[in-house]
């Protein structure tokens, strides 16, 4: 495991606060599943090769009792039927807003995340997969060039 380029959480200690903040209230009060959010959690981590944040959200998922099948399933989700239609259309949208500069979150994708979310949910969710993948960048940019040992929870 490599060594952090910078301590980040103790230089910006009050920022992280406000990050952690947020992840409590996306945990406790948003009412999304908490297993739907370890898969977006997951799968964004997956797509921006995060190790740190992909091991600390495996584990998660274990804890949460969901399958070795689900858990290992979860790059190729479009082709497995293991997954509800309300999980596959939130992994859809992980990938579109975890993706946004191909294709600015197609109108088709955002239509299919309406047909299973509510607008609030929708938010909610949205906040979720931006927040993972700004925990995602902070430990890949700044944990280590290979985005292993942040040090942070995400």
């Amino acid at each position: 495991m490599s060594n952090p380029r910078l301590r980040y959480v103790q230089l910006a200690p009050e920022g992280f606060e406000k990050m952690r903040a947020l992840e409590h209230y996306l945990n406790t009060e948003t009412g999304l599943e908490t297993s739907l959010q370890g898969f977006v959690r997951l799968l964004a981590s997956l797509m921006n090769r995060c190790e740190y944040c992909i091991n600390l959200h495996t584990a998660e998922l274990k804890k949460l009792n969901e399958t070795s099948e689900r858990i290992a399933g979860l790059a190729e989700w479009r082709e497995r039927r293991i997954y509800t239609e309300r999980e596959r259309a939130a992994l859809g949208w992980t990938e579109a807003v975890t993706n946004i500069q191909e294709g600015h979150a197609p109108d088709a994708v955002y239509e299919i995340v309406r047909a299973h979310f509510s607008e609030a949910e929708t938010v909610n969710l949205t906040l979720t997969i931006t927040t993972i993948n700004a925990w995602n960048r902070l430990a890949i940019s700044l944990g280590s060039h290979s985005g292993h040992g942040s040090g942070v929870q995400s």
